[in-house]
């Protein structure tokens, strides 16, 4: 059967550059895999197929030569055929940017690992704690209880029992990893004995079962500083699980989640909150006194004339700033004109004068919204 044109095979055109080259060939190869389409022959030959393109195209002198002169050009330079795998280039150096892909069929993965022979260090752990808009403004403590994976208390996480310990795994000799071999290729992938330790328990501990790890619900207090914001996270060092057969426990990361406050709102360090004044008090001025966040009372001063909307700025008022002493945001206030629902006659009255003596438009002009 005649061969057919490598571009062709690898869906790339002719001037295709070597990223595209190596994303058509991952491609096909993933696709097509033995292990991944065991007794399909046709899955086995394109698989080959794409290799042995692959092989050629990837190699500058050869791709120059087989655009210049075709097939005719790479026999003798070592390619155009599976052999040229064992003269040029093993399949793993060919494979070298794809280990991960495959590594996700064969059982293996690598992910997460400090190094191929297991776990060094636990995983993080994740707390979501809701705490009231004030505690984060000024800080506070909160207790927390929480499930981890913790040490075993028996055999100080090691997994085996007591006078027992670890031996050279039988099934991958220490190496970690074990070799899978499909025709003119090999393939590493974690040993499914010792998970990658080269090393097996000889007794394990009765209590973990080997694992060297066991479930505990933990009860621990967090400090949160004052001016805390909404989803940040406090990390507590070596509170999260502990690794399976000894090393170093994950952390644990508390995210703060904060309870809306019923009359202020918070922007960065800065508060906001709505007060009411009568008309009388935005006609001719007053003096409040106004609660701050921390329960204070404290002057505000309503100049005459005021108009519904403005707003005051009470310095020094807002949420304290994290690692600066005294230092905090502003407050602002929004003066709310608000207008009696139910007015007595004499009420009544003393407006009526009141919009007489003013002398009140009756045809207003609308007001320019730049002045809104």
């Amino acid at each position: 059967m005649a061969k057919r044109d490598y571009y062709e095979v690898l869906g790339i055109s002719r001037d295709a550059s070597v990223e595209d080259l190596k994303k058509a060939y991952r491609k096909i190869a993933v696709q097509n895999h033995p292990d991944r389409n065991p007794g399909d022959a046709g899955a086995e030959e394109r698989f080959k197929e794409a290799a042995e393109a692959y092989e050629v195209l990837a190699n500058p002198e050869k791709r120059q030569a087989y655009d210049q002169f075709g097939f005719a050009g790479v026999d003798g330079l070592g390619g155009g055929g599976p052999q040229g795998f064992s003269s040029s280039r093993d399949f793993e150096d060919v494979f070298g940017d794809f280990s991960d892909i495959f590594g996700s069929f064969f059982g293996g993965g690598g992910r997460g690992r400090s190094s191929g022979r297991g776990r060094s260090r636990g995983a993080d752990l994740r707390y979501d704690l809701q705490i009231p808009f004030t505690d984060a403004a000024f800080g506070t403590k909160a207790e927390i209880l929480y499930e981890r994976e913790a040490s075993c208390d028996v055999c100080n996480g090691s997994g085996a029992s007591a006078g027992s310990g670890r031996k050279t795994c039988p099934t991958c000799g220490g190496a970690g990893q074990v070799r899978r071999s499909s025709g003119f290729f090999s393939v590493a992938s974690v040993c499914p004995s010792c998970q990658g330790a080269g090393t097996v328990i000889e007794e394990p501990c009765s209590s973990c079962a080997g694992s060297g790890v066991k479930k505990k619900r933990q009860r621990i207090k967090v400090t949160i500083p004052a001016g805390v914001s909404h989803g940040q996270r406090i990390t507590i060092p070596s509170q999260g699980d502990a690794p399976r057969g000894g090393g170093e426990a994950g952390d644990l990361h508390v995210v703060i989640h904060i309870q809306p406050h019923k009359h202020f709102e918070r922007d960065n360090y800065d508060l906001y909150c709505a007060v009411p004044v009568s008309i009388t008090q935005a006609a001719l001025g007053a003096e409040l006194k106004v609660s701050t966040l921390d329960g204070k009372r404290v002057k505000v001063k309503v100049p005459a004339g005021t108009q519904d909307g403005k707003i005051l700025r009470l310095r020094n008022e807002g949420i304290p700033v994290p690692n600066s002493a005294n230092r905090r945001g502003d407050m602002y206030i929004k003066l709310r004109v608000v207008v009696p629902a139910r007015m007595s006659s004499k009420a009544k009255e003393l407006l009526r004068e009141f919009s007489r003596l003013e002398g009140e438009e009756l045809q207003p002009e609308p007001i320019p919204l730049k002045e809104l």
